[in-house]
């Protein structure tokens, strides 16, 4: 570790179980024995955020045994009011989350694991702020709270030399994607965007593209069956009040003050520009992140989008309603993207809400349909679709398929999963790839590309100066406004 206070607490647990402190015998939970880590290897590690996605990674995050959560932060106390996806079947009640769920969990899990009756070491805030301030002996925070705490919440915590994980988006404002990445490249702070893959398909999708088998990819395409949450609406919900428990100006942040409503909060908040990141952001860095991968892609210049509206009559006349609140029911979006080291550009399109690119005759005549949720890479020579995560791969057009495939050979990778990689880069052994360096430029592809979807127009950017040449008035969106204290 870099911090000079947490190699002093480890250097204490190590030297005092090396001397004993009158004991001769040193026990196996203090040097680590066989299947254990020392406590002076452990990272102590904070959970900021507490909602569905959060409680549904823990589980595996308490099963490393290099991790110790000693702490759980969120505005919301504890609740049964998340809403859940999909049909309803008969609840009473949505999904549980809020602090004190995540500290039980946490405390139930160390409880079991130490055999002991019980476990109650895990304190919990409100406040984020409040938990940096006083809790001395963190390692690392895992930030899983909506959108727009993101950045603010990373900020913080880098420039108390903490190692940071978060969920994707890195920010939702493109300003906040910049003040973040290069908050990491000062510090040096080890990070991690928790959106990182690295799947055995990625490797054999590769290897076919740069085998020629297709020819120079021209063309990229990527669609989701998103959203899964309300989103389209050009009103403001209605004003309900404040639930016991609950801190909504917390919950708000470094966003303007609003009466509080449960359609901004808990997991619906993603379809609202102001806390969200819309369809792309959500799985867009799933997706888009791997093929920069692949293809080996830079920062696009321009982005397009095209996005539904919504009509109402009014006075016995049907007209539009300008929408700047909410992500568009569907929407389309298209980049013109470098490829490093060379000139040339790649084509890549974007699909969302239910919107995907035609049923070529050569998947017809395998009698297969379109993925509800995909990717396709158009060559010259042919082309491959494959399941959203690569899953599935199939040629089409391609001559001789078979023959092409059996001359295709697939290196063998051994692969390290992303929380192995984030935790040895929190240890200080080997930065993660998916670090908030390698993830920036996809980031802000993204940002980019949400940005032309809500002014549903051209956009020609200047990345240097984070700025809109040829529509001012998207510029007002490339930063938040900022309530008083917040600033960032």
């Amino acid at each position: 570790m870099t911090s000079g206070k947490k190699i002093n607490r480890r250097k204490f647990i190590v030297q005092t179980a090396a001397t004993g402190l009158g004991l001769t015998i040193i026990p196996s939970y203090v040097l680590g024995g066989q299947g254990k880590t020392a406590p002076s290897d452990k990272l102590n590690v904070a959970l900021i955020g507490s909602g569905t996605q959060a409680l549904k990674l823990l589980p595996e995050w308490l099963k490393r045994d290099e991790l110790q959560f000693i702490s759980v932060c969120d505005p919301n106390r504890e609740s049964y009011d998340y809403p859940l996806w999909g049909k309803p079947k008969g609840e009473t009640q949505g999904a549980p989350g809020g602090r004190e769920i995540g500290r039980k969990r946490i405390n139930e899990f160390y409880a079991g694991k130490s055999e002991k009756n019980s476990y109650d070491s895990c304190s919990t805030y409100a406040d984020f702020r409040e938990l940096l301030e006083k809790e001395n002996g963190l390692d690392a925070i895992f930030i899983m709270t909506p959108d727009h705490l993101h950045a603010t919440i990373a900020l913080a915590a880098m420039k108390k030399k903490l190692s940071v994980a978060t969920h994707k988006p890195i920010a939702n404002f493109m300003h906040e994607i910049r003040l973040a990445c290069n908050m990491a490249k000062k510090t040096g702070a080890a990070t991690q965007c928790f959106a990182f893959q690295d799947p055995e398909e990625l490797y054999k999708l590769k290897t076919w593209i740069d085998s020629g088998v297709i020819g120079k990819v021209k063309e990229l395409h990527r669609w989701t069956n998103r959203p899964m949450w309300p989103q389209g609406s050009p009103y403001l919900p209605e004003e309900r009040p404040i639930p016991e428990g609950f801190d909504w100006q917390l919950w708000l942040g470094p966003s303007t003050d609003r009466p509080y409503s449960p359609g901004y909060t808990h997991t619906v908040f993603r379809g609202w520009y102001e806390f969200g990141a819309g369809c792309l952001a959500d799985m867009g860095y799933y997706g888009f992140w791997k093929d920069w991968r692949v293809l080996n892609l830079g920062m696009p210049d321009n982005a397009e989008g095209s996005a539904s509206f919504t009509c109402e009559i009014k006075d016995f006349r049907s007209s539009r309603v300008k929408n700047n609140l909410s992500y568009p029911h569907a929407a389309t979006l298209y980049w013109e993207v470098p490829v490093n080291g060379k000139n040339e550009t790649i084509n890549a399109y974007w699909y969302e809400g239910g919107i995907r690119p035609n049923t070529s005759k050569s998947l017809i005549r395998k009698g297969r349909k379109m993925p509800a949720d995909g990717v396709m890479f158009i060559g010259e020579k042919g082309t491959i679709l494959a399941g959203y995560g690569y899953d599935d791969p199939v040629l089409l057009d391609v001559k001789d398929t078979d023959k092409a495939i059996s001359l295709i050979k697939i290196p063998k990778v051994e692969l390290i999963d992303q929380t192995t990689e984030m935790i040895n880069a929190f240890k200080g052994i080997k930065p993660s790839r998916g670090n908030f360096e390698n993830v920036q430029t996809v980031a802000e592809a993204i940002c980019l590309g949400n940005l032309a979807i809500r002014m549903s127009d051209r956009l020609e950017w200047d990345n240097d100066n984070l700025k809109v040449t040829n529509l001012p008035e998207a510029n007002g969106f490339v930063s938040r406004a900022y309530r008083e204290g917040w600033e960032l």
